[in-house]
């Protein structure tokens, strides 16, 4: 890790405003990549990975993470001889105080029951222990059509679901339409690494109540989904 000063001409490429950022260097010494595997290792479920071992979404997320926060990343491989993952971040200039997260008083309880849908295991496992730390009853699945046939089994009892947008096979659109169908006035926070721009947006305008942004930390988890259970919807015209 070190601190370096970027030009216009060096970070024009990458969609970037020049001045001071974290390098962040990654090394391996693996087996490296062809050009046709770097050219693609960021787009979502690209994997070189077997079939039931992976996604492919981790470079992908970690990729949107990074851009979301006016950075980017360059890679150089060699086959048999390992790659090496140069992640650039917009160093702040504010000054640095302790975060010691929120304190007990200042996170917001329930006891709703809570249906969390991801296909990252490590971030499922998380979001779990957050939202049980909450007090919340909670069911969990890793895929879309997991995600169904859990709140089918369960939608009486369920009153909110967290939906990972971006899934393989049934994606989080096609979920939130079925969920919707089964049980219209179930409120559906959309959870995504990317940004709320593009396909969140347009999930939003068809009926969801919320956005958050992975990754997110307990006090704001707690705070987004008091929001949007205490949260009244619009009386229709009668």
């Amino acid at each position: 890790t070190e601190n370096v000063w970027l030009s216009e001409n060096y970070v024009r490429g990458y969609n970037a405003r020049p001045g001071r950022f974290v390098k962040i260097s990654i090394t391996d010494t693996g087996v490296g990549m062809d050009e046709y595997t770097m050219s693609r290792i960021f787009d979502p479920f690209f994997t070189t990975k077997e079939i039931g071992r992976g996604t492919g979404l981790g470079l992908a997320s970690a990729y949107g993470i990074i851009r979301n926060h006016g950075g980017f990343i360059t890679v150089y491989s060699e086959r048999d001889k390992g790659s090496t993952f140069n992640i650039y971040l917009p160093a702040s200039e504010s000054e640095v105080t302790q975060d010691t997260g929120p304190p007990p008083s200042a996170l917001k309880k329930g006891s709703e029951t809570v249906l969390i849908v991801d296909d990252e295991d490590v971030v499922l496992k998380v979001a779990i222990k957050m939202l049980e730390e909450l007090g919340y009853k909670v069911y969990s699945a890793e895929s879309g059509m997991q995600a169904l046939e859990v709140f089918k089994k369960n939608k009486e009892e369920i009153d909110l679901v967290i939906l990972d947008m971006i899934m393989p096979g049934m994606g989080g659109a096609e979920v939130f339409e079925a969920i919707k169908s089964e049980k219209p006035d179930v409120k559906i926070l959309l959870s995504s690494g990317y940004s709320i721009n593009g396909k969140a947006q347009d999930i939003l305008r068809r009926g969801c109540d919320g956005f958050i942004q992975k990754p997110f930390d307990l006090g704001g988890l707690s705070h987004k989904l008091r929001e949007i259970i205490e949260a009244k919807r619009p009386s229709r015209p009668s």
